[in-house]
């Protein structure tokens, strides 16, 4: 076990976390050499164990995926992140990659695209399971123009924080865009995350920086 490839696991989701280490443990050229439930401590047990690659989750509850992958990528060049989440947007895609990682896959991918996408980021190579890729060339093939105001926003993020800039209320947001007012928050609280602000007036401030919601 000596060649293995050294994996850190973060998922904020006991279960699928779990579930991710029993099957890499199934795989001889893997070892799992540890596990984190947040961005922080994924950061943090990346930095102590310098591990291949980490197997990484784009929602955490202390911060998004891009920021602990741009930190540990930062911190530690040799150390490949692959992206395993339910995000498959465009802009999610392209903000992980910007943030350095080597590699996205959709939750549902099989064992053996998962264990070929690990293999191929410690080995240096940049990998996009099938429906990144469609995403991302797509993205490609159709851009012609500037790239979006606050790129590591989803379309929809930008969508709700144009609405917040324009002064509108959680109700009316969710009416608009036909969303539950709770999902407009988790909206909002991610965007919040993502543009490092504190609260819904600094957030109007950014926004209308950026040229969304008027001057």
């Amino acid at each position: 076990m000596t060649d293995a490839i050294r994996v850190l696991v973060a998922d904020d989701h006991d279960v699928v976390r779990r579930g991710i280490c029993s099957l890499l443990a199934t795989i001889d050229d893997i070892d799992v050499v540890g596990e984190a439930a947040t961005g922080a401590t994924a950061i943090a047990v990346a930095i102590e164990l310098v591990p291949d690659v980490v197997l990484l989750d784009l929602q955490m509850p202390d911060g998004h995926g891009i920021d602990a992958t741009r930190a540990i990528t930062t911190a530690l060049p040799s150390v490949a992140v692959v992206i395993l989440t339910m995000y498959e947007d465009q802009d999610s895609i392209e903000a992980a990659l910007r943030a350095g990682a080597r590699g996205y896959l959709l939750k549902g991918a099989s064992q053996e695209d998962v264990a070929d996408a690990i293999r191929a980021a410690a080995s240096g190579h940049v990998v996009l399971g099938p429906g990144a890729a469609e995403r991302l060339l797509s993205r490609l093939t159709t851009a012609g123009g500037a790239p979006p105001t606050f790129p590591e926003l989803t379309e929809r993020e930008r969508d709700v924080l144009r609405h917040v800039a324009a002064g509108h209320n959680n109700v009316t947001i969710g009416r608009d865009l036909h969303l539950a007012p709770k999902t407009v928050a988790n909206h909002i609280s991610s965007i919040f995350v993502k543009l490092s602000v504190a609260d819904r007036s600094a957030a109007i401030v950014r926004a209308r920086q950026g040229g969304l919601g008027g001057s």
